[in-house]
């Protein structure tokens, strides 16, 4: 005899936009189901054009019995005898079936999700990740994926990932695989940056983040190396501007805690963490004078200067002077 397989929750509700999470929760739900009985009729609908007597069919006893799951795509669009005749139905659920709802989680259908949540339905998060919090869920989200597959990473290399792939769920996905796959587990930032060494270089933030720590020959490598792949100069002047602002307005903002200052700064507090190391040997004057270089390049380039390069060149080189000669 096995163990007790315990029973799945009668009702899920998927509550989220973000495709990625909410499409696993599903898969989820339907592998465990299968895991439990590689019987269980598994049948799924869309909301928007359910009918009534699909409705009824749906949730009336099977004539051969056996379990079932019902996956209900797209609740939100769940007209309103659709959602009544649901919201009946999970005050008393079926033991031998599973409801799993998809929805999207907006102000459409908000009614309907608020019935299933406050009849007992076990809520699955899949919201899209935004802001400060959403910063630290995908850090957490690429070590997750990192561990699901056998590895393990640290903090700082899953931050040094998203900075080099992007915020995209899927592409994030998609490259801890690949990281998994060509490396022996073990992810740290010498790892992401090796493996990702064009791609994070040809954004411009790694020659921004050079210059401001007065990197001079590793800023004008990374630059040089992303105009010889074609990256377009603008993007870059914009990563050099981005790069003296956030250091200008971390700094500006006195110590303190980076999960703090996140909120009253609008940025995730990797950035500011980030920034706060950066800031080290600058003084308000000196930043004032490489915001006016990284200006005038931004000008320079966006103006359609004859040398773009040189322009970019040039500003690493003032905002490097700028940071000696406002060293204390």
């Amino acid at each position: 005899m096995g163990g007790v397989t315990a029973s799945p929750a009668p009702i899920l509700l998927v509550l989220g936009d973000e495709e990625l999470l909410a499409t696993r929760a599903v898969s989820e739900a339907v592998a465990s189901a299968r895991d439990a009985d590689p019987d269980v009729d598994v049948r799924e609908y869309q909301a928007g054009v359910l009918t009534p007597g699909e409705i009824a069919e749906m949730l009336s006893p099977s004539l051969f019995g056996g379990r079932r799951l019902l996956i209900l795509r797209a609740g939100q669009d769940a007209r309103k005898d659709l959602a009544t005749a649901l919201l009946a139905y999970a005050k008393n659920p079926d033991p031998e079936v599973q409801l799993v709802v998809q929805h999207l989680g907006g102000a459409k259908g908000k009614s309907f999700a608020d019935g299933l949540r406050t009849a007992g339905a076990t809520v699955v998060p899949a919201a899209k990740l935004k802001g400060v919090k959403g910063d630290r869920e995908r850090v957490a989200f690429v070590r997750e994926e990192i561990r699901r597959a056998g590895g393990r990473c640290l903090p700082e290399a899953a931050e040094t990932l998203i900075g080099a792939v992007g915020n995209d769920l899927r592409e994030l996905a998609a490259a801890c695989a690949q990281l998994m796959a060509d490396t022996d587990g073990t992810i740290g930032v010498e790892t992401v940056s090796r493996y990702y060494r064009g791609r994070a270089e040809v954004s411009g933030f790694t020659v921004a983040d050079a210059m401001m720590v007065g990197d001079v020959p590793a800023a004008l490598e990374a630059l040089r190396w992303a105009l010889h792949v074609g990256v377009d100069p603008v993007p870059i002047a914009d990563a050099l501007a981005d790069g003296v602002r956030t250091v200008a307005r971390v700094a500006s903002a006195g110590r303190g805690n980076s999960y703090q200052l996140a909120s009253s700064l609008g940025m995730p507090a990797w950035k500011i963490e980030r920034a706060q190391r950066q800031s080290r040997g600058w003084t308000p004057e000196g930043l004032v004078l490489a915001m006016q270089a990284a200006a005038e390049a931004n000008s320079a380039v966006k103006g359609g200067a004859d040398d773009r390069a040189y322009a970019l060149e040039r500003a690493v080189f003032a905002v490097a002077a700028a940071r000696q000669d406002g060293a204390r």
